[in-house]
């Protein structure tokens, strides 16, 4: 049945403007002014202060921390600004050039959040046997060096909305540097929340930090520090490892637990923390990387083990060969033979160094895999936590380069 509309003289102009309106907007777009938008927007301003692209800093101060096989550097902003605002917890992403390899790491912010309204900020770095970038860093960089570096990155910090007012931190090693970041804005003010820090150690001269964490738990009320020794027994301190029982033993209820250390630390872990019966959102890991035994991980193909491949890497125009061992995240390959490639995390979370593979078998460990369901889909894949199972052609992006290039380390 046909159904009769009238369309009255101000509805047919309506519909006769609506469709000019593409034509209408493109003569307004040619008829413009070619010229920079130079105008000083506050929100732009606020944007780029808290989310700079990079941040160009100096090593101001380098403090050995002795048998712990630690350095702490204090780095001030070259332009002797303020450096990007952070949240207790975050990361920042170095970029180093080593020789003929350019690579980024990631490294947890071990100063206060108010430290970089003054233009400084610190990172430590912990002897890590096999490591490439610690080793260079531990060994090489000294007071005066220029380092290239991210903004503040990462969500481990607490969250007033989510968290427990009460947080259990266990750390082990070098992961007590997020938490003494915490400590130190509790301290000052900056975060307001009731923390706990189980501290593993093997000895007691292997403790990182454990001075100034005690200073900080003498004169704050709202953090709390235990020190647990792993190989040696000594009066005031726990014995052994961090273990349910244990966390039982020093929390506030209600509360939320916040781990950060090595590999063999989380997995210890989870079964103790599963013991605990905490709702999912109260337990908080840092990013862990990826295992260094990849080819023990349950689904790693049997026939790749040990095994080198050979990658095409696609990058804009130019085209890279390289080698790549099967028991190893592309990204080392593709940094190892001098292309310089995006990265933060190196965990598979945060998806800056996202690459599209064209050909080829890959393996992502389960415990990496944050891609989102279209990139599964369309073979989009992170190469700091993929290894290659097969040879690979991939398409790599360009690293951004800022206008003002240094020469890092």
């Amino acid at each position: 049945m046909a159904v009769n509309v009238k369309i009255g003289l101000i509805g047919a102009l309506d519909m006769l403007k609506f469709k000019n309106m593409a034509k209408v907007r493109e003569q307004a777009i040619k008829a413009a002014p070619a010229k920079e938008i130079t105008a000083d927007y506050a929100i732009n301003n606020s944007a780029r202060a808290l989310h700079p692209d990079f941040q160009e800093l100096i090593v101001d101060k380098v403090i050995d921390h002795g048998s712990a096989g630690a350095k702490t550097f204090l780095m001030r902003s070259k332009d002797g600004g303020p450096l990007a605002y952070f949240r207790a917890g975050q990361y920042l992403s170095l970029k180093l050039k080593i020789g003929e390899s350019s690579l980024s790491r990631p490294y947890s912010i071990s100063s206060s959040p108010k430290d970089a309204l003054n233009g400084v900020v610190s990172v430590t770095v912990r002897a890590n046997p096999g490591g490439f970038a610690a080793g260079y860093m531990l060994d090489e960089l000294k007071e005066g060096d220029e380092v290239l570096s991210s903004g503040p990155q990462g969500n481990f910090y607490y969250e007033e909305l989510r968290d427990c007012k009460n947080v259990v931190a266990l750390a082990g090693g070098s992961g007590i540097t997020p938490f003494l970041s915490m400590a130190q804005a509790i301290a000052d003010g900056t975060e307001d929340f009731d923390l706990t820090i189980l501290v593993g150690s093997r000895t007691k001269d292997q403790i990182l930090f454990g001075d100034e964490l005690d200073f900080i738990a003498d004169k704050c009320d709202k953090v709390h520090v235990v020190h647990v020794l792993s190989d040696e027994e000594a009066e005031g301190f726990e014995h052994g490892f961090i273990t349910a029982e244990l966390i039982k033993k020093y929390a506030k209820e209600p509360y939320s637990v916040f781990v950060c250390g090595p590999e063999a630390m989380y997995s210890f872990l989870k079964g103790e923390l599963d013991k605990l019966g905490l709702p999912r959102k109260n337990i908080r890991c840092e990013m862990l990387g990826v295992t260094k035994k990849i080819a023990e991980a349950e689904g790693f193909p049997a026939d790749a083990k040990g095994k080198e491949f050979n990658i095409k890497v696609i990058q804009g125009t130019r085209e890279y060969d390289i080698k790549a061992s099967s028991e190893e995240p592309i990204l080392v390959a593709v940094e190892r033979a001098g292309i310089t490639a995006p990265s933060r995390c190196r965990s598979g979370e945060c998806g800056w160094c996202r690459s599209k593979v064209l050909s080829g078998t890959y393996f992502a460990p389960p415990e990496n895999e944050n891609r989102r369901w279209a990139d599964v889909r369309w073979d989009y894949i992170h190469p700091c936590a993929t290894f290659p199972t097969s040879d690979m052609v991939i398409e790599v992006p360009a690293e951004y380069t800022p206008k003002k290039s240094i020469q890092c380390l």
